[in-house]
């Protein structure tokens, strides 16, 4: 691909000629600046911004500038101040700024590629808007790709400015539907050297588990499953309890042919004796993820607002802002709390009886946080009754069931508690999970359950795992002493990354601001086969340098540590390669 497009990442022998065409085009073409005696025109913002290049061989052809919220100011700021453009104090703002291209090849496609890759770079980072400054003249461009003006005119020198904005969601779902044959025309013969995908997922919504790619999705190289280490899911380390795998190897044959108890009243009556709970309280589904989509979609409407932790599990962000068009606030988590839940701050936003729902996720994922029950239960009291609480207790037992809300959900019609068998229990792969509600609201719930919603096998699984209690415990506390050991290893590998435990059955590794990006370090690791969980598009807090780590068994966490020391050296080194790492191709296989 020696004479291809490259699109990449600037890097500092780059600098000098982004200075310089910069000068040539708006000091001496566009006359926005005076001219400057050494040739150069810098920027204020280069220690914060980050440049992408597009290039062909030695030739370089355009670059975009990009500013991210975590740089504390915007380049606009020089003409607006925060008061008279509010947007600029939303937390996941982006601003793209100063596209140029060389004169000789602004009549090729560098330009719709770079504004491309600016979009999903951003997206990339978790961002949610952004903002443009775009020449007057252009505007017709700016707002066909669903850029939108703020109604602020800028001037500077010769130039007159828009102010344009978009939210990354609409703007990339106008790139994938009325431009989707431009976009794959830039992708033709293109060298992407960007450390995320050159698209989106086609559901729009970044999900761990490639490492399952990596063993193979058609299932014909099962034996992967031995070789590939999956800690970017957080499926259990342990098996589940003995009487599980006993009752799934007894007639598997059977299991497989025979139709499930079409309301898995057997499983309800389980989960009610397990939790000491009226069993009209409780709905089941196939894993959480099957009653978020037919909760939420009864509930809400492209009018509701609701109210998410952020960062949090972005199964919530999906459904909500993409599936169902909500209206969607974040509570903002900062690392410099710790990550905790404020319930004050929680309480004061709630109050104000603006939201339909709110949504929380205890412990959350992905920082590992939990906000004790009576601090919950508080806020929870001290907001208005037309507002749903959901709490997600999808990791509760490492807390403690004692801390569950599930009994004030029993009562209050307000409270919903989510609680996924899949995790905690080593049932991922079965798919169970159940909710607690005021019996009027699982009524209403169970009348648009499917008939056999819940597998067979899943129902004979949870209910032999909820008969084990003790058995679960113990593996509990045993994550507790496993996930200790991993942060001490991968702290001792390197002194300048944050290693947070929290109290779940993952961690989290936050890379230095000078060091590699968490995405490029989890695409290096996979050279190894070991598969960790980039965090940067779930939120901007995590500034492109944060990844989880769930929590195996010695001999994996073993190989978790010696992955990560090797992609920490070959990324200092420059040995990595840039881009994206494919999934290993199995064997006999064909790449597709």
């Amino acid at each position: 691909m020696a004479h291809a497009l490259q699109l990449r990442r600037a890097v500092a022998d780059d600098l000098d000629w982004i200075h310089e065409l910069r000068h040539r085009v708006y000091a001496k073409e566009l006359g926005q600046h005076a001219p400057d005696p050494t040739g150069r025109l810098r920027d204020g913002l280069d220690g914060d911004n980050v440049y992408l290049v597009v290039a062909r061989g030695a030739d370089r052809l355009g670059f975009v500038s990009i500013t991210p919220p975590w740089a504390g100011r915007y380049g606009i700021e020089r003409y607006l101040t925060r008061e008279e453009l509010p947007l600029l104090t939303e937390d996941a703002l982006f601003e793209v700024r100063i596209l140029t291209v060389e004169p000789r090849w602004r009549s090729t496609i560098a330009a719709p590629l770079l504004m491309f890759a600016a979009l999903r770079w951003i997206a990339s980072r978790g961002g949610r808007r952004v903002v443009v400054m775009g020449r007057t003249e252009l505007l017709d461009m700016y707002q066909a790709v669903g850029l939108r003006p703020t109604g602020h005119a800028v001037y500077s020198g010769a130039l007159s400015f828009e102010v344009l904005t978009g939210a990354v969601i609409e703007l990339m779902r106008t790139a994938m539907s009325r431009y989707a044959g431009a976009v794959e025309r830039l992708r033709a013969g293109l060298d992407w050297q960007l450390d995320m995908p050159f698209l989106p997922r086609a559901d729009g919504c970044e999900h761990g588990g490639a490492s399952f790619a990596a063993i193979g999705t058609d299932f014909r190289s099962l034996h992967r499953r031995r070789e590939v280490v999956a800690a970017d899911v957080l499926d259990a380390w342990f098996p589940p309890a003995p009487e599980v795998a006993a009752v799934l190897a007894e007639d598997p044959a059977w299991t497989a042919r025979t139709s499930p108890p079409t309301g898995a009243d057997g499983l309800l009556a389980e989960i009610a004796t397990a939790r000491a709970l009226p069993v009209e309280a409780l709905s089941v589904g196939a894993g959480s993820s099957d009653l978020i989509f037919r909760a939420f979609g009864r509930w809400l409407t492209p009018e509701s607002r609701v109210l998410l932790l952020d960062p949090s599990y972005g199964e919530y962000a999906h459904v909500t802002q993409e599936v169902i068009g909500c209206h969607v606030d974040r509570l903002p988590l900062r690392r410099a709390d710790g990550w905790r839940i404020d319930p004050a701050r929680l309480a004061a936003v709630t109050r104000s009886g603006r939201y339909d729902l709110a949504v929380v996720v205890n412990p959350n994922n992905p920082t590992g946080r939990h906000l004790p029950a009576a601090e919950l239960r508080a806020a929870i009291a001290d907001s208005p009754d037309t507002m749903r609480w959901w709490i997600d207790e999808a990791y509760m037992g490492y807390v403690g069931l004692s801390e569950s809300l599930a009994d004030l959900a029993a009562v209050d019609p307000r409270v919903v508690v989510c609680s996924s068998l899949s995790k905690m229990y080593a049932l991922s792969g079965v798919r169970a999970a159940y909710l607690v509600a005021e019996p009027t609201v699982t009524e209403q719930l169970r009348r648009w359950t499917p008939p056999w919603a819940v597998s067979l096998p899943a129902q004979l699984a949870a209910v032999a795992a909820l008969r084990d209690p003790s058995y679960y415990a113990d593996r509990w506390a045993q994550t507790h002493t496993l996930r200790h050991l991993l942060a001490v290893d991968l702290a001792a590998v390197d002194s300048s990354a944050s290693i947070e435990e929290a109290v779940s059955n993952f961690l989290t590794v936050t890379l230095p601001p000078d060091g590699p990006s968490a995405a490029r370090l989890v695409q290096e690791c996979r050279r190894s086969d070991v598969y960790l969980r980039d965090l940067s598009p779930m939120s901007t807090a995590y500034e492109g340098r944060t990844l989880r780590i769930a929590v195996k068994d010695s001999a994996e966490n073993a190989r978790i540590v010696a992955a990560y020391r090797t992609a920490l050296d070959a990324l200092r080194s420059g040995w990595a390669a840039p881009g994206p790492v494919s999934p290993r191709v199995p064997t006999g296989m064909t790449a597709r």
